[in-house]
C-alpha cells in the first residue's frame, strides 16, 4: 500500500480464526508479501499469532502489529517496489532489534527508531506489540539536513519532541481524525512537522512546525484534563506544570482553540456526574458524594452548574429517570 494513496485506506489481518497449519504461510504470502513487501520469519516456538492494521492517507501509512516473535526481512528483492519512504518504528511494551548499513540497534519499551524502505533492513520483533509509520521521503527531505544521517539513531521517549509527537498521534488515532476529509491534509502535515522535530535536534521547518506544535501541546493538554479531570485539585497550574509550560500558554491554547480550562473541565465532570445519576443503580448514591466523586467540592456550584447545562437539578434528572422505568 504505497504512501500516496489518495483517500482513507484501511487493512486488517488476524491469525486468530485461521487453523494453525495455514497461519505462517497466509501470514508470510498476503501480509509480508503482498502488502509490506518483506520476509517475515516466525521465532517463537508456541502456537503462531499475529494481529495488524494497516491504514494509509496521501503522504502517511501507520501500522499497528502485536503477536508472537518473528523478523521482518526487507531484502534486496523487495526494494523493487520503489517505495523510498522514511520508516519510524514504536516499540512498545515489548523490545525489539533492528539492522541497517552494517549497524545494529536494541529498541526498548517507549523508544523510537527510523530506517530507510529504500534499502535492506531487517527488524526483529519480539513478543508484545509495535506501531510504526512511513512517511516519504520527499516531505522528510524538505524539513532536516540530512534524512540519511538520521536513520538507526534512538528516538527516546524522555526528549519533548518525542513525547509531543507520541501524544499527537494517539490523539490522531482515538478521535479517527484522519478518516475525516476536511482534517485528513492538516494532520498529515503535522505529522510530517512532528516527525522531523523527533528525529533531528535541529530541523529546518517552515511556519508550519509552529502549528504542528501548537497542535500536539493542544492535545496533549485535553488528553491530560481527560485523563485527570476528577480530581478536586486540577488548576491550570497543576496542568501546565505537568506539560512543561507556563499557566499564560496554557490558557491562551485553550483559548484560541476552544473551550476554555474550566469549561473544559466542568464538562467533563458534568457529563460523568450526568452518567453516574442515570446508571441503573443510581439511586444508591448520594448526590454530595456524586460531586464529590466527578472532582467538585462544592456541592451548591455543582447544583446550579448541572442545571443550567442541563435544565433540571441532580435531583430531578434522577427522579426523571426512575419515572421512566
Amino acid at each position: 500500500m504505497p504512501t500516496d494513496a489518495a483517500n482513507f485506506a484501511s487493512y486488517r489481518f488476524s491469525t486468530r480464526d485461521l487453523p494453525e497449519r495455514i497461519r505462517i504461510p497466509l501470514w508470510r504470502e498476503h501480509f509480508g508479501r503482498c502488502i509490506v513487501r518483506a520476509d517475515i520469519e516466525p521465532l517463537s516456538e508456541s502456537s503462531f499469532q499475529a494481529d495488524a492494521s494497516l491504514r494509509a492517507v496521501q503522504g502517511l501509512r501507520m501500522l499497528a502489529l502485536k503477536g508472537t516473535s518473528m523478523r521482518f526481512k526487507r531484502l534486496q528483492a523487495n526494494l523493487a517496489d520503489g517505495d523510498d519512504s522514511i520508516g519510524v518504528i514504536f516499540c512498545s511494551p515489548g523490545k525489539s532489534q533492528l539492522s541497517q548499513r552494517g549497524q545494529e540497534a536494541d529498541l526498548c519499551a517507549g523508544n523510537a527508531i527510523a530506517i530507510l524502505h529504500s534499502e535492506p533492513a531487517s527488524v526483529t520483533y519480539i513478543d508484545g506489540s509495535q506501531f510504526g509509520l512511513a512517511v516519504p521521503r520527499e516531505a522528510l527531505a524538505q524539513r532536516v539536513a540530512d534524512v540519511e544521517g538520521l536513520v538507526m539513531r534512538p528516538i527516546l521517549q524522555r526528549t519533548e519532541a518525542f513525547r509531543l509527537f507520541t501524544s499527537y498521534m494517539k490523539s490522531v488515532l482515538r478521535t479517527k481524525a484522519l478518516s475525516t476529509p476536511k482534517l485528513r491534509e492538516t494532520v498529515v502535515t503535522h505529522i510530517h512537522d512532528l516527525v522531523a522535530l523527533a528525529i533531528d535536534d535541529c530541523p529546518a521547518l517552515g511556519e508550519s512546525s509552529a502549528s504542528a506544535v501548537v497542535a500536539a501541546r493542544h492535545r496533549a493538554v485535553l488528553d491530560y484534563i481527560a485523563t485527570h479531570f476528577q480530581e478536586p485539585g486540577l488548576s491550570v497550574q497543576a496542568v501546565a506544570r505537568r506539560q512543561g509550560i507556563s499557566s499564560r500558554y496554557l490558557q491562551r491554547l485553550m483559548a484560541s482553540s476552544g473551550p476554555s480550562f474550566t469549561e473544559r473541565m466542568n464538562e467533563l465532570r458534568l457529563q460523568q456526574a450526568l452518567k453516574l445519576l442515570t446508571e441503573p443503580d443510581a439511586g444508591r448514591q448520594r448526590i454530595s458524594d456524586i460531586a464529590l466523586e466527578v472532582g467538585f467540592s462544592d456541592v451548591s456550584y455543582f447544583n446550579r452548574l448541572f442545571r443550567t447545562r442541563f435544565g433540571d437539578s441532580p435531583r430531578g434528572v434522577r427522579l426523571a429517570r426512575k419515572g421512566s422505568h
